[in-house]
């Protein structure tokens, strides 16, 4: 993998960028789709791939080892062929997931052990094993193994786990080096910076992760429940420890705002089920505000979804229509909703690449966030 940065904007930390893998270019700053089990929900590989023109997406180890299994995806030849997108995957190392399940696992040096949600049946992760999982899952970038502290937490606790999270990112490093891709090109692996909300365990998490030294770098345990204005902090002093010539992925976040705010800080890559879960629930991210499809008041709205996006979906229907699928309880209308958001957040890291190139990102940046927060 590599990464060649290509503007950075004169006002802000904000840069774009192009990162090239065995599956295809990725024109940063970018928004991965969530696909958890190695789809994203209700919407095709097509429609990924041509609507929401989609360059990256994220399957989940924690999901994808417990079903359909490894087997089953090595004899597929890959999540790629399995799925059949052809374009670059990224995989969570599924200690997000095994942080959610604190009432079913237990932490300890070798690592992780979890009862699955599925069956209930009794599973370990090693940071060894999770890289196993992801070379057999075949992700172009696959992330270290690490624990997720919630907020809020003690300084002790937040210490010792970002501790563990840095010997188990020694382990994945060393079963890095010491196997190989499966499927005929390489994949490249990212540290996890941690830390909570604490400035000096976020510094020193992030001198750890930079001294490993891999191809791109993530920061994760944000966007889990702490204020917006401490999420930025902590980033911004992260990305001051992370070396600029590679590649920052903020794990998680969020809303259209969140985003366009840590582009601002010097993120160049992200993911969130918000734009899919909100879609399916009637949420609606446009380019003039946000809109609960469900309200009456869209009732008579023949207007269409969104008339700034370029996305054929948000051009086709109608408000109207899409909130008559949702009363309805109609399928078709998670469907439309999914593809709108998705295809929004796409058009939202487009717009915000293009004024960084063009040198205008900070005040563009200004100008939209009070437009996308607004209610409609």
């Amino acid at each position: 993998m590599t990464f060649d940065l290509i503007s950075k904007d004169p006002n802000s930390s904000a840069r774009a960028g192009k990162i090239t893998t065995g599956h295809g270019v990725i024109e940063t700053p970018i928004f991965m789709p969530v696909g958890t089990v190695g789809s994203v929900k209700a919407v095709t590989e097509k429609q990924l791939s041509e609507e929401i023109k989609a360059q990256i997406i994220l399957g989940n180890t924690y999901h994808l080892y417990l079903r359909p299994g490894t087997a089953i995806i090595e004899q597929a030849g890959g999540l790629h062929k399995f799925n059949g997108w052809n374009k670059p995957i990224l995989t969570d190392s599924g200690g997000y997931q095994v942080f959610s399940l604190a009432a079913n696992r237990k932490i300890k040096e070798e690592g992780v052990v979890f009862q699955s949600h599925i069956d209930g049946s009794r599973h370990l992760f090693t940071p060894e094993n999770v890289i196993d999982v992801q070379r057999s899952i075949g992700a172009d970038i696959i992330m270290a193994f690490d624990e997720c502290p919630p907020y809020p937490s003690e300084y002790a606790y937040a210490q010792k786990s970002m501790e563990l999270t840095h010997r188990w990112l020694a382990r994945c490093v060393q079963h890095m080096g010491d196997t190989e891709p499966k499927y005929g090109y390489e994949q490249s692996l990212f540290p996890i910076v941690q830390g909570s909300t604490f400035k000096d365990l976020r510094q020193a998490s992030a001198e750890f992760a930079a001294g490993m030294d891999c191809d791109g770098n993530a920061i994760g345990g944000l966007s889990v429940g702490e204020p917006e204005e401490m999420m930025y902090e902590m980033c911004a002093l992260c990305c001051g420890f992370l070396p600029e010539d590679k590649p920052r992925y903020l794990m998680g976040v969020g809303t259209p705002w969140n985003i366009l705010e840590n582009i601002a800080l010097g993120i160049d890559m992200f993911d969130c089920v918000m734009p899919t879960r909100n879609g399916r629930n009637g949420m609606l991210f446009t380019t003039k505000g946000v809109i609960n499809i469900k309200n009456k008041k869209w009732a008579t709205d023949f207007s269409v979804i969104d008339d700034g996006l370029d996305c054929v979906t948000s051009q086709f229907y109608s408000k109207a229509y899409l909130r008559h699928l949702f009363v309805a309880k109609e399928l078709l209308g998670l469907t439309i909703a999914s593809i709108h958001n998705l295809g929004f957040y796409l058009h939202l890291v487009k717009q915000a690449r293009l004024h960084i190139l063009q040198g205008d990102f900070t005040a563009w940046k200004n100008e939209m966030v009070p437009v996308l927060k607004q209610r409609l």
